[in-house]
């Protein structure tokens, strides 16, 4: 029996043994004892008469609001999170123990800290709400125990207890009452179960049992022969024990339950409770970092200082352990051979668990072989198929690093970048943690280290690289210049735009003259995602990008960076002077990689862009799939964003866009989001719209990036608009204009323009319709830098057609072909050929029209377009007296904006079918708006308006006010009410 019992960890009682001179052990409130400590200090017993252990340095562990895993029950403890399966199981074996013939064991397993004894405590608390009587014992790791101490723990509380056994001697011999031979297992087990039984006459019996694999021998053996003879007694047991450990409590054949780790959202919510202050990437990294270790999520955070909570100060690459978590992992290192511990240090540093590199970095020292006591210790396992060795836990990892000292981890270093000699970057990795004064040499392999990681799409390990490259970085420029290229890493890839001031600070202290690229870059990047100071970061970038020797040669990555940057502070902002200076530079510019010449053509201005362009977007988006690069994908997709080439590339831009979920990358996965969202909102796909835009908004907050967040609010308003949300909309359209105002972002004044005539149109307000789509490029031309203006065609033919203005309809789908738009996609060429059909008045001209629209290829693959275009073709039949083929064209755009939630259009549907003479069945269904219908949805479910905010990206109040205006539509009037309701709504 190895490896020490966590401290802190509650034991529900302790064995009846004398005090450390013999004295009798005093009692606590509930007949319990309160036993000593290791080094004779008293432990004191908790409400439950638990022991509050003392620390591996003497100082009280608490179970309470930092270390202590939450308890359930009636007593006022926190309720157990992500438990509820386990909960229902103890709840349905203590409910069998009333029944005629009840009576069982159940066993519960699991890895230390996963949270065993606090589901004890749970079934302790529900037996006792239940009105079972309950007896507890706990083994004990490290103390001397007496024979048979666990089973007086168990039993001495019970009342009358000597009296009961008067009959029984072999029981009374146990537990110490009289003296004799020493009792046989059977006739102590025998007899206990006797005793439950008559216990369990007058009411049902629980026994608990914690820490079963630590009870002393004689107890274990009887208490194991008597988890088997319970059945019909009336009377339950319930035991936790690790699995794995060496142990004389043998639980084979008993129901066994095995614990396992937390799920990702109940590891978030364990962690959100106990730690609500916590950055968003720090959340994640100890989510990742615990692997649903309930314990190691509320250790993990403790051990952490107030700036690495915040996200001030990057986290270290091994998360330090607080003594209660390194008494729980790291206890069985100390007890492993010295050559076992050498090669455990080894496999923690190297990282990916690769054995031959690992044979390298130890010859001469230790053998593979050696690994096995920490094996048969259930420290780490070694897959025989791949070779790899894997720690059963990332924190036993960390605990064999702290465990080690400086000395050792560099000497390990040098070993380990030896060992991989042929690989630059991870030799260079293990250089640097090695170096213990400035090296340029090294610094230069973590540079080129870090462009590797950079391209491969690890943003964290990049970061992490050219901040450790400018540590070793001799004093000056290097130095400044690295930390800056950090800066805008990071702030590019990782989310860490927070991080960009204190970098930007270092690099100015290390070189208060020095002006680079980086550091405009960076501190661009910060005056975007800060205050969205368009103008600012434009003087920056072009006063660092001017000075440097011409041609301008951007295979420097940072000064292609600086490109970047300003071309979408150029796209944001719009106006032609800031393009003026971009162009001018670009023009002197030597390795411009296609990613931005593309950007710029097709993105920047695609009205303007030549067929050539449009050859090369689509040779690199068929080159796309596969790609690793994040950043790659995002700049491909952007490009392509205005023609319609998304739907090539839906796969890769979601895969990058899920990618943020697990921290990294974020940055990317934002402009992933909002890309594909624009995608969605064209194919029909509102519905997870709504989820990937709502969760890139939620990660724009979390990291301060909201000159991104525009594009996805923009794509909501547009859904809300055509859903008949029309606050929602008119909400998002006003935070836009806000923000553009001041900052004069004509580009975010164009997302606010197209949302308020998307409202306008729903609404058949023609006139405002015309005013706003106009905002975007005036009729009979597409202004320059103006892309959006590809995205509002058919609005503006639609309203201006409305508004008897036909001409300046014609006038612009004259320029959209003179342009070439109708070769740059199909659903261009179906939305300028319904445009001219719409303007060219009636006759055959715009019934030919029409149908050629309506047969471009793939056109039904834009849902919501196609439909539209069925509509005016169907009021254009029915006003020209042809109401067969008006309502076929009618019946199927109602049936699909019906499908998409576009309740305003379906109504106009309607109206026209209802015109053509076709009646329309009357829905007497309350129409709920898509929000509306969503929040109730979830109000039903039980979330709060909060919840309910938090998660759709809403403000409480504007939940309130849809579930007041859901309420009377639904005819209940409280929330209880909502789920019936809901599901009558969904009944056909």
């Amino acid at each position: 029996m190895t490896g020490p019992r966590a401290a802190g960890h509650p034991s529900h009682g302790e064995e009846l043994l004398p005090g450390p001179r013999g004295e009798e052990p005093l009692l606590g409130p509930r007949g319990e004892e309160l036993l000593p400590g290791p080094r004779g200090e008293e432990l004191l017993s908790g409400p439950r008469g638990e022991e509050l252990l003392s620390g591996p340095r003497g100082e009280e562990l608490l179970s309470g609001p930092r270390g202590g895993e939450p308890l359930p029950g009636p007593r006022g403890e926190e309720p157990l999170v992500g438990r509820e399966a386990e909960l229902e199981r103890v709840d349905g074996f203590l409910a069998g123990l009333a029944r005629p013939g009840g009576g069982g064991s159940l066993m519960l397993l699991g890895d230390p800290g996963v949270g065993k004894s606090a589901l004890l405590a749970a079934a302790v608390c529900r037996a006792e709400a239940a009105g079972l009587r309950v007896l507890e014992a706990a083994g004990v790791q490290y103390r001397a125990q007496a024979s048979y101490g666990a089973l007086q723990q168990l039993l001495t509380s019970v009342p009358g207890i000597r009296s009961r056994t008067a009959r029984t001697p072999a029981l009374a011999g146990a537990l110490g009452f009289v003296r004799g031979a020493a009792p046989g297992s059977d006739a102590v087990a025998d007899a206990v179960v006797a005793l439950a039984a008559e216990l369990s006459r007058d009411r049902p019996t629980l026994l608990v049992l914690d820490d079963a694999q630590w009870l002393d021998r004689a107890s274990a053996v009887v208490l194991g022969l008597v988890a088997r003879r319970l059945a019909g007694t009336g009377t339950g047991l319930v035991c936790a024990a690790r699995p794995g450990e060496e142990s004389f409590f043998d639980h084979s054949g008993l129901a066994a339950h095995e614990l396992g780790p937390l799920g990702e959202a109940a590891a978030g919510e364990l962690l959100g409770r106990r730690f609500p202050a916590l950055a968003g990437r720090v959340r994640r990294r100890l989510i990742a970092a615990a692997e649903g270790n309930p314990l190691a999520l509320l250790e993990l955070p403790a051990a952490l200082s107030e700036p690495q909570r915040t996200a001030s100060q990057a986290l270290p690459a091994h998360l330090p352990l607080t003594e209660r978590l390194q008494w729980t992992f790291a206890a069985r290192i100390g007890t492993l051979p010295p050559g076992t511990r050498h090669l455990l240090l080894v496999a923690a540093l190297e990282g990916s668990g690769n054995l031959l590199v690992v044979r390298r970095a130890v010859a001469g020292r230790s053998a593979l072989e050696q690994l096995a006591p920490a094996e048969r210790a259930r420290l780490v396992r070694v897959d025989d198929t791949t070779g790899r060795l894997a720690f059963r836990h990332p924190l036993i990892r960390s605990a064999v690093v702290e465990l080690s000292t400086s000395d050792q981890r560099r000497n390990v270093h040098r070993a380990l970048a030896d060992a991989w000699h042929g690989v630059p970057e991870q030799r260079a990795w293990h250089l640097a943690q090695a170096a213990v004064e400035p090296d340029e040499q090294i610094a230069a392999l973590l540079e080129d280290a870090a462009e590797t990681s950079a391209h491969r799409g690890d943003g964290p390990n990049a970061v992490a690289a050219l901040v450790r490259a400018a540590e070793l970085s001799p004093a000056g420029s290097g130095h400044a210049r690295r930390l800056a290229k950090a800066a805008y890493v990071g702030a590019n890839l990782t989310g860490s735009v927070r991080d960009v001031p204190r970098l930007l600070d270092d690099a100015r202290q290390a070189a208060p003259d020095a002006e680079s690229p980086a550091v405009a870059v960076a501190a661009a990047l910060h005056l975007l995602n800060s205050y969205g100071d368009l103008d600012t970061a434009h003087r920056l970038l072009f006063g660092a990008i001017a000075p440097q020797p011409e041609p301008y040669d951007l295979s420097d990555g940072t000064l292609l960076e600086a490109l970047s940057t300003w071309f979408m502070v150029c796209v944001h902002a719009g106006r032609g002077e800031l393009w003026a200076d971009f162009d001018a530079a670009l023009a002197k510019c030597v390795s411009v990689p296609d990613t931005l010449r593309l950007m710029r053509t097709t993105f920047g201005d695609p009205a303007r862009a030549r067929p050539a362009d449009w050859a090369r977007l689509d040779a690199a988006v068929r080159a796309l799939p596969g790609t690793p690069d994040p950043v790659r994908i995002v700049r491909i997709a952007t490009a392509g964003a205005y023609a319609d080439r998304l739907g090539a590339i839906e796969e890769p831009l979601l895969l990058t866009a899920r990618g943020g979920a697990g921290g990294e990358n974020i940055f990317p996965a934002i402009q992933a989001s909002f890309l594909w969202g624009s995608h969605a909102w064209f194919t029909g796909q509102w519905r997870q719209l709504r989820q990937v835009a709502r969760q890139g908004l939620r990660w724009c907050e979390e990291l301060d990036y909201p000159l991104r967040s525009w594009t996805g609010k923009f794509v909501l308003a547009c859904t809300a608009a055509l859903c008949g949300d029309f606050a929602t909309a008119h909400g998002y359209a006003d935070q836009m204009d806000q923000w553009a105002g001041s900052r004069r972002g004509h580009a975010v004044r164009c997302y606010a323009a197209h949302a308020r005539t998307l409202i306008a149109l729903s609404q058949g307000d023609f006139e405002a319709a015309y005013r706003h789509v106009c905002t975007i490029s005036p009729p009979g031309t597409f202004a320059p830098f103006a892309g959006h203006a590809l995205w509002a065609i058919l609005d503006l033919a639609e309203a201006a057609v409305r508004t008897g203005r036909s001409a300046e309809a014609l006038a612009h789908v004259r320029a959209a072909r003179d342009a070439g738009l109708d070769s740059v996609s199909p659903r261009l060429n179906m939305v300028l050929l319904a445009s001219a059909a719409l303007a060219s008045g009636s006759g055959a001209a715009a019934a030919d029209g029409f149908d050629r629209a309506l047969a471009v290829e793939g056109a039904g693959r834009w849902p919501f377009d196609h439909a539209r275009i069925r509509l005016h073709y169907g009021e254009r039949l029915r006003r020209g007296r042809a109401p067969v083929p008006a309502r076929e064209q009618l019946a199927a755009a109602a049936e699909t904006f019906r499908r998409l939630g576009a309740r305003p259009w379906a109504e106009r549907a309607d109206a026209e079918l209802r015109a053509c003479g076709t009646p329309v069945r009357a829905r007497n269904l309350p129409t709920l708006t898509p929000q509306q219908r969503e929040i109730a949805g979830l109000a039903a479910a039980g979330l709060t308006n909060k919840q309910i905010a938090e998660r759709l990206f809403l403000s409480p109040r504007t939940v309130s006010t849809h579930l007041y205006q859901a309420f009377p539509k639904l005819g209940v009037t409280s929330r209880a009410a909502l789920r019936d309701a809901l599901e009558g709504l969904d009944s056909p």
